[in-house]
């Protein structure tokens, strides 16, 4: 018969075997914790910089399609010599050669555009001197229909650098002016009316990039 000192020893040590191997298991435990969590943190830190890697080469494709876009002369476009156009500021009246004009000498003063619609025609050497700052001048004669006039009073309402305003005296029903470059298009439906925003909107023709836009005159 076992004596009973022998059967607590055996208890004992019974026991610390079950300690150690439950020590063991939580060692294992533990390290196969580690080891997931390490795995799903570098899973997802090579997630977020294949996201922004995607995110900068979207971006860079993006600038580079603008720039490209900037360079491709716009179809139809009638284009001026920059410097055969004056830029002196004058306080007596100009006879432009083109109607609207895009360049050439004018008034002091610009005309507001930072997306200014205006119903009155406007003082052409006052909107000359926008274009001198890189604007958009939008022009349009009673042959425009009142809903292309409509569109287009609020693309440029939301386009900072463009104005807008009637001219019963020119040609075309609606026509786009920079400095030096000019478009005339039937409809505001156009996709060249898009292409000339994007490129001539504080484009590379300008005289005065960054020039003010606001403080100038205001007409109605």
């Amino acid at each position: 018969m076992a004596s009973k000192s022998g059967k607590t020893t055996t208890d004992n040590t019974a026991r610390q075997a079950r300690i150690a191997e439950m020590r063991r298991a939580d060692k294992a435990r533990d390290r196969r914790n580690k080891i997931i969590a390490i795995t799903a943190s570098t899973a997802v830190v090579a997630a977020l910089i294949g996201f922004g890697s995607w995110v900068l080469m979207s971006q860079k494709q993006k600038e580079k399609d603008a720039a490209e876009a900037r360079k491709a002369p716009v179809s139809g476009e009638q284009s001026w010599d920059a410097k055969t156009l004056g830029r002196n500021h004058v306080d007596t009246p100009v006879s432009y050669p083109m109607n609207p004009p895009v360049g050439g000498d004018h008034s002091p003063r610009w005309m507001n555009c930072n997306g200014d619609v205006y119903t009155d025609p406007l003082p052409e050497v006052n909107a000359v001197h926008s274009l001198e700052h890189g604007a958009v001048w939008v022009t349009y004669n009673d042959k425009a229909a009142k809903a292309d006039v409509d569109t287009l009073a609020e693309k440029v309402r939301k386009t900072p650098y463009t104005l807008m305003s009637p001219d019963k005296t020119q040609a075309g029903a609606i026509m786009l002016s920079a400095w030096g470059k000019q478009l005339s298009v039937s409809d505001a439906a156009d996709p060249r009316v898009a292409a000339f925003f994007t490129k001539y909107v504080q484009g590379p023709q300008t005289p005065e990039p960054g020039a003010a836009c606001t403080n100038g005159l205001a007409g109605k």
